[in-house]
């Protein structure tokens, strides 16, 4: 069969929808795991046991289980707990839950990277607790996990279109659908992958020279 591009040029509303899902989706999980992140190495600068060990085991049954079981569970098993959760909000808490996990580690590798003297030297002019945080160790820490906190933004964004399986509309959802409904299998993977090449290509290119250029201390482009 002739490959299809009126049709093609037809779905193009209906994906650029699904684009904007898409995005949506994985702003949401990354301000969201950023922040459960951020909460996790809270805990742990207490060092205290019981809290070190809740972290802990939160980080490997995060990383070490499916997002897709992760997302059925959430959707299909808390109804019958009593909780009704939307498939778009079990996408968001699914891949928050994930990608917390995640930015927990590329965090603690971040902080334990700050030397050592800097942290005495900033005692021993007096700051406290929270001014050596906040002016010594996130301003370092966040520098030295660029890199690997920009590689799991682009991986957070890629495991969007695992939340198609709770009916999210997003890239994959949006693909699918056409395909069962017109058999039109090589037009919609060709729209699929050609809009995942402009999306994530250009954002990988974008947080690699921006990266480059904070490293560099470099605040402009």
């Amino acid at each position: 069969m002739p490959f299809d591009w009126p049709f093609l040029l037809s779905t193009l509303p209906a994906f650029g929808r699904a684009v904007l899902v898409t995005l949506q989706v994985g702003a949401l999980a990354i301000a969201g795991g950023l922040l459960v992140a951020l909460l996790a190495n809270g805990l742990l600068a207490f060092k205290c046991r019981p809290l070190t060990f809740a972290v802990r085991a939160y980080v490997e049954l995060a990383r070490n289980t499916p997002l897709l079981i992760q997302l059925f569970f959430i959707y299909f098993a808390l109804p019958s707990l009593g909780v009704q959760v939307s498939g778009f909000a079990s996408a968001i808490i699914a891949m928050t839950f994930l990608g917390g996990a995640y930015l927990t580690e590329v965090l603690r590798a971040g902080i334990e990277a700050v030397p050592a003297q800097q942290l005495e030297a900033a005692r021993a002019i007096g700051l406290s607790p929270g001014q050596l945080l906040r002016h010594v160790v996130l301003p370092q820490a966040g520098l030295f996990s660029l890199p690997a906190l920009f590689a799991n933004v682009i991986f957070l964004l890629k495991e969007t279109t695992v939340v198609s399986a709770v009916a999210v509309p997003e890239l994959l959802y949006t693909t699918k659908n056409y395909i069962a409904l017109y058999y039109k299998t090589y037009e919609m993977l060709a729209v699929l992958s050609g809009l995942c090449v402009l999306l994530f290509l250009p954002l990988s290119l974008l947080l690699g020279l921006l990266e480059r250029r904070l490293q560099r201390g470099h605040f402009g482009f």
